[in-house]
């Protein structure tokens, strides 16, 4: 997991639609986008050649297009990001964060729940 690049939020919503759909052309791309960003074909190109620099995806030519795979997972993604906001906001203290957000969201029952049975294969794997 140590090959995992940082990817910014608006090259996150690029690998979104592509982790979703590929291959994806860059036309594909932008029209899967979330309606909220109206960004340009341009724009969108930009973002995957940083991808493309940063080796978040690949390329393969297919006639005049270009299709685009992703060469990281979202799943190894996600844990990579995770890892980087636990440290930079928490200082690495998974407790506090933990906490932190027990204490500041509305729970529903069912999460709760959820939460407790998560809690218990923990504590299981512990034993």
């Amino acid at each position: 997991m140590s090959n995992i690049p940082r990817i910014s939020d608006s090259e996150w919503e690029i690998m979104k639609v592509i982790w979703k759909q590929n291959p994806s052309t860059a036309e594909q791309i932008a029209v899967q986008l979330p309606t909220d960003i109206e960004w340009s074909d341009q724009t969108v190109r930009t973002f995957l050649n940083r991808l493309l620099k940063k080796k978040a995806i690949r390329f393969e030519r297919s006639g005049r297009s270009y299709l685009y795979y992703p060469l990281v997972s979202e799943k190894d993604c996600v844990k990579a990001e995770s890892k980087s906001f636990l440290n930079r906001v928490f200082g690495g203290a998974s407790k506090l964060m933990v906490t932190n957000f027990l204490e500041e969201v509305d729970w529903s029952k069912k999460e709760i729940e959820q939460l407790q049975k998560i809690l218990e294969e923990k504590k299981e794997e512990k034993r």
